[in-house]
């Protein structure tokens, strides 16, 4: 069960990152790296919340396994 859920929040983290990489090259927040030197709030929400699901995910499913 453990490893389901694992590969569910691996699933969603690999769509954060996703979406986070896609805001990271957007042309608005090209525009306010050049302005203000930082990327936008939810580029930066989406990349952190991504890793941390993917890291998560991870870990479930690797603690999931049974040792044979």
């Amino acid at each position: 069960m453990k490893s389901a859920i694992g590969i569910a929040i691996l699933a969603v983290g690999a769509v954060l990152l996703y979406f986070g990489y896609q805001s990271w090259n957007a042309p608005v927040d090209q525009a306010m790296t050049a302005v203000t030197g930082t990327h936008t709030n939810n580029t930066i929400i989406y990349l952190i919340a991504g890793i941390a699901a993917v890291v998560g995910g991870l870990s479930l499913t690797m603690c999931g396994r049974k040792a044979v």
